[in-house]
């Protein structure tokens, strides 16, 4: 049986998933990443570099297929930390968008997440230990006019970290929700995004947001918000209109508003 604790990683191939499984590589755990790009199989050159064993896994994790074809990567042996950042954004008006997009962010961002954290998390509360790491985002306080989908996915990680915690609170298992702001990764020119004024201003950096999450995980705690603009944010949020923060967004995410 191996010696080294083992951490899965999702959405690991670039961004946020990338530096969050490095955490976990300086901090001894064994990885198996996962993405749904050939990119997963740099990324995990580049985490053989820190130590410990790397597996990486190429399967889409919107589909029941993708994460039963990780889990079965995963074998027998327990998983002592669950990261689960495979997501994906999607810009523009809702009615602009294409459907099949619509409902790849809904089944990537949320389905298979739940569907993840259901298969992992049953059998971390069967050995009565585990950590789970859900990335969740201060998107998730507003309406997110010209975001609206993601807006509304995010908002529902959240929540339902907090709910899972709760359920699990007199087990060992913890869960914690990473809720971070804009971050400098392939996020916005990949939702297309790229003609905002939030694809193309200065954001908060991926290490960073990564190391707090990870080590708001091994704390155990409850949540982290990254960074003090966007905990002013989410404070603000909490006492606002809907109404009005869906104004205050449309400046942020309508497209054409990017600074010239």
């Amino acid at each position: 049986m191996p010696d080294k604790q083992l951490a899965l990683v999702t959405g690991a191939s670039t961004g946020i998933g990338l530096e969050l499984a490095k955490c976990a590589a300086g901090s001894g755990f064994d990885l198996i990443i996962a993405a749904d790009e050939a990119a997963i199989e740099s990324a995990a050159a580049e985490l053989r570099t820190l130590g410990g064993s790397v597996q990486a896994l190429q399967a889409d994790l919107a589909t029941t297929e993708g994460v039963d074809k990780l889990c079965a990567a995963v074998g027998s042996r327990p998983v002592d930390a669950l990261l689960a950042n495979a997501g994906i954004g999607l810009g523009k008006a809702f009615l602009d968008q294409d459907f099949q997009r619509i409902r790849r962010l809904v089944d990537t961002n949320i389905t298979g997440t739940l569907y993840l954290i259901h298969r992992v998390g049953k059998e971390m509360l069967q050995r009565n230990s585990g950590r789970v790491l859900i990335t969740g985002s201060i998107a998730g306080f507003t309406p997110g006019s010209f975001q609206a989908v993601y807006n509304a996915s995010k908002a529902f990680l959240d929540s339902f970290s907090f709910a899972l915690r709760e359920e699990l609170r007199d087990s060992a298992v913890t869960v914690t929700c990473l809720m971070p702001g804009a971050t400098e990764t392939e996020f916005f020119r990949r939702a297309d995004m790229m003609d905002t004024k939030v694809g193309t201003e200065k954001k908060d950096d991926a290490h960073e947001v990564a190391k707090a999450g990870f080590d708001a995980m091994m704390s155990g705690e409850s949540d982290v918000v990254t960074g003090m603009k966007n905990k002013l944010q989410t404070t603000i949020a909490n006492v606002t209109p809907n109404e009005v923060l869906a104004k205050q967004h449309r400046k942020m995410a309508e497209p054409g508003t990017a600074k010239s």
